[in-house]
């Protein structure tokens, strides 16, 4: 069982009216529109895809994209990109506050997730993870050595991968210690470099500042409802910071990100940011 973060309480949500039920209606038809008929195309070039290039995908990733920046667009979040992402195969890591995430990071370009194992059964969400090439991995201290074989694997392909060394989500205003369990898929005979991104998430006008964190034992249905009735837009930061080398020890290398990452996300918090329009 992966922990989960129970720092604080949930933020109170004040009660959805009509109109709020009617913005989650039109809204949700879209998201699920976008997202959904995404998937069916992205079904349909992988089968044209996955003869011709195996396990490289030069083409489905770019869907995945469009997709995300679409489905933001949909629930009036703005997207705002700091830096750029790293060129070539690599891996990312991020903080990580929601399930959110995975479409402010997916939105500015190509990647793939590194997913805890649970995250496969998760109904609609485990199926669009599967066809997206998501990688699932298992927290165990026995299956490590098969999980850095995986993630080599997906490297020596060619894909820049991201994970979320906190190993859960918190309420996206601070940065939980980084695990350094898969960091040791970096060092060694084929070190890859990495690169720390901050996202930083700002709440709609009127809401709670943790309006978009999902954490604890909060479930989705309500959550994901909350973010359709906003009624005023809300924001996304996400920051790429310089990639590093793969050196040190796993231990030192997962703090020297960690320190990184969290520093970008108090500075994207801090009160001098200018705020959402």
């Amino acid at each position: 069982m992966s922990p989960t973060w129970r720092g604080a309480p949930p933020p109170a949500r004040r009660p959805l009216a009509a109109q709020d039920r009617g913005r989650i209606l039109l809204r949700g038809a879209a998201v699920g529109a976008v997202v959904f008929g995404g998937l069916g195309l992205h079904l349909l070039v992988r089968l044209v895809e996955r003869p011709l290039h195996g396990p490289r995908r030069p083409w489905t990733p770019h869907i995945t994209c469009a997709v995300c920046r679409a489905a933001l667009r949909l629930m009036r979040i703005r997207l705002t990109v700091r830096g750029r992402p790293m060129d070539g195969a690599g891996a990312m890591v991020a903080n990580h506050s929601s399930w959110l995430d995975i479409f402010a990071l997916n939105a500015p370009a190509p990647l793939y997730f590194v997913a805890k194992e649970e995250v496969a059964g998760w109904g609609g969400i485990g199926w669009l993870a599967r066809a997206t090439g998501t990688v699932f991995v298992r927290r165990e201290r026995r299956a490590a050595a098969a999980q850095v074989a995986d993630l080599r694997a997906r490297l020596a392909a060619g894909h820049r991968l991201l994970f979320f060394p906190e190993g859960t989500s918190s309420d996206g205003r601070r940065v939980l210690p980084f695990k350094p369990t898969l960091f040791a898929a970096f060092l060694g005979p084929s070190p890859a470099w990495l690169q720390p991104v901050s996202v930083a998430w700002t709440a709609p006008k009127g809401e709670p500042a943790a309006f978009y964190g999902w954490w604890g034992d909060m479930a989705l249905a309500p959550h994901l409802a909350s973010v359709l009735a906003a009624r005023a837009p809300g924001g996304v930061t996400v920051t790429f910071h310089p990639p590093v080398p793969p050196e040190g020890d796993r231990k030192a290398l997962a703090s020297r990100l960690e320190g990184t990452v969290r520093a970008g996300l108090e500075a994207d918090l801090s009160p001098s940011r200018p705020p959402v329009s």
